[in-house]
């Protein structure tokens, strides 16, 4: 019986009955054209050709958008490329041999009772040793800036003399926002408590240079609020002792928006943010010494010798006639109603804190601590030889507080 021959797909009789020899696919005989079929996950509809294509176009747009939009300053990103992406728990050598780009453009917006007249002091030493430009304001009572201020403010600061360092009392100020070039960020910060006391008993007392300069600062201050007890103003809920007037450190790093001001999430969220993006370093005042030593090793331009300076006996000596006077610790009661009241604030100092040991770790500075940082049940703070007095900055902080007393 005669075999049927088969039937190839396009016509015909097949020539290879039996399939392909090994080796590879024949050649075409005659003019026999084969079709080869696209392999399945190749295959896909023009609609799904179109949805690929618009979700390239819209992160390129997302990319373009977020660089126009300012995204983080140039220097911060090379800072990230030289730092490495390692979760820096294996880093335990010498940071590599590279020189980093200079910025030109740094600002300190420089937080209240934290340290600020110690590194203030020290800059103006440095700015005559190293020659860059150190631009300070005549404005010090002034931290929340309307619109026409902040455009104003930012033209001032970017005309100046580079390379210069920019510093005071301010809220996070977003330069690109108004067409500018986004400065260097840097700032120091300290425990939510400690610095709070720290500001009521200056406000009250002063500090070593002269008991006497409080009575300038503050004199319309009654003798019954002068000698107020620091237990009874916070139990009883003064206004002086309960939020908002709490909420402090935040809205330095969340910016001039109105919703930076209110305690809650939103405001704690976008200061997270505005760290990661556009601080090349948020530093704690419980460790100085190693915030001078990152200084120094990420702007050397400006920090070089810092810590030399500030260890000199002299400086030391004028770093200690800062230190507020009478300054008492208020009950564990007192401290764990304080420290509900700033939630916001030791999350935020909680965050910075293990993002600064994190970067120490990175470079091979070995933190106080061993482990992450322990959140207590209430927590008592420990006078530092770097407390300084308030700030004129402080002092529509104080008029608004005379206003409710006299209320």
């Amino acid at each position: 019986m005669k075999k049927k021959q088969q039937q190839h797909p396009g016509g015909g009789a097949d020539p290879w009955p039996h399939g392909a020899p090994v080796g590879g696919a024949p050649p075409c005989l005659g003019s026999c054209k084969r079709r080869i079929p696209l392999l399945p996950f190749l295959r896909f509809s023009l609609r799904d050709y179109g949805f690929c294509m618009a979700t390239l176009l819209v992160f390129c747009l997302g990319s373009l958008f977020y660089q126009l939009s300012g995204g983080p300053p140039r220097f911060l990103l090379d800072l990230r490329q030289y730092l490495g992406n390692s979760t820096y728990l294996d880093d335990h050598g010498p940071p590599p041999s590279k020189v980093l780009p200079f910025p030109s453009q740094v600002v300190y917006n420089r937080v209240g009772k934290c340290g600020s007249r110690t590194v203030v002091l020290l800059l103006r030493i440095l700015s005559e040793k190293h020659g860059f430009n150190l631009v300070t304001s005549d404005i010090h009572n002034k931290t929340r800036l309307t619109k026409n201020e902040q455009m104003e403010l930012i033209k001032n600061i970017s005309t100046a003399e580079q390379p210069y360092l920019f510093t005071r009392h301010v809220h996070f100020l977003n330069f690109s926002r108004f067409g500018g070039d986004q400065p260097v960020y840097i700032n120091i910060i300290r425990d939510p408590v400690s610095r709070f006391l720290s500001n009521y008993f200056f406000r009250r007392f002063g500090d070593w240079r002269g008991e006497q300069n409080h009575m300038i600062r503050t004199p319309s201050m009654r003798q019954e609020e002068r000698y107020l007890d620091i237990n009874e103003c916070i139990l009883e809920n003064y206004p002086e002792c309960s939020n908002p007037r709490l909420f402090y450190i935040i809205p330095y790093f969340c910016g001039q928006h109105p919703r930076c001001r209110e305690p809650g999430e939103w405001a704690l969220e976008r200061a997270k943010l505005n760290v990661n993006e556009n601080f090349l370093l948020v530093g704690i005042l419980e460790e100085l010494e190693d915030v001078l030593l990152l200084l120094e090793r990420f702007l050397p331009h400006y920090f070089k010798g810092v810590l030399s300076i500030y260890k000199d006996p002299e400086h030391r000596k004028l770093g200690n006639m800062t230190v507020t006077v009478r300054k008492t610790v208020p009950s564990p009661e007192a401290v764990q109603i304080l420290y509900q009241r700033m939630r916001y604030e030791y999350e935020f100092y909680h965050y910075v804190r293990e993002q600064f040991h994190l970067l120490k770790r990175k470079l091979g500075l070995k933190s106080r601590t061993s482990g992450p940082p322990v959140r207590p049940q209430f927590f008592i703070p420990t006078p530092l030889e770097t407390e300084e007095p308030i700030d004129d900055e402080e002092q529509d902080d104080e008029k608004w507080l005379e206003d409710i007393y006299k209320r």
